[in-house]
C-alpha cells in the first residue's frame, strides 16, 4: 500500500490545486463586463451580425475522427513493439480493435463527416 501513497498524494494535490485555482479566480477577478468583453472574438474581426444558425454537427464529427484515429495510433504502437511476444492472441485482439475502429469510421463517413469544403459546395450547385 505504501507504493501507492505518492500517487494518491499527487492526485490530491492536483485536485486541490485545480479547485483552489477556480475558487480564487472566481473570487478575486474583477467583474466589469462590457459589450466588447462579451462579444465573441474571432481573428480580430468584429462581428456585425449574429450568426443565423448554430455550428453544424460536422465540426463535432471531424473531432470524433481525430479522436478515433488518435486512439488507434496510441494503441497500435505498443502492440507493434511487442507483436512477436503476443502471437495469435495479439493478432486476434488487434483484429477486434481494428474492426471497432472501422465501425466508428464507417459511422462517421455515413453521417458525412468528410463531405465538406469547396468541392462539395460546387457539386451541390
Amino acid at each position: 500500500m505504501s507504493e501507492y501513497l505518492p500517487i494518491f498524494l499527487m492526485i490530491v494535490v492536483g485536485v486541490a490545486f485545480a479547485s483552489l485555482s477556480l475558487v480564487a479566480s472566481n473570487l478575486l477577478s474583477p467583474k466589469r463586463p462590457t459589450s466588447a468583453k462579451l462579444a465573441p472574438y474571432e481573428c480580430g474581426i468584429v462581428p456585425t451580425v449574429e450568426p443565423a444558425e448554430r455550428f453544424p454537427v460536422k465540426f463535432y464529427l471531424i473531432a470524433m475522427i481525430f479522436i478515433v484515429f488518435d486512439i488507434e495510433i496510441i494503441f497500435l504502437y505498443p502492440w507493434a513493439v511487442v507483436f512477436n511476444q503476443l502471437h495469435t492472441f495479439g493478432l486476434i485482439e488487434m483484429g477486434v480493435f481494428a474492426v471497432a475502429v472501422a465501425i466508428a469510421f464507417y459511422y462517421l463517413m455515413a453521417n458525412g463527416a468528410l463531405s465538406w469544403g469547396p468541392i462539395n459546395k460546387l457539386r451541390r450547385q
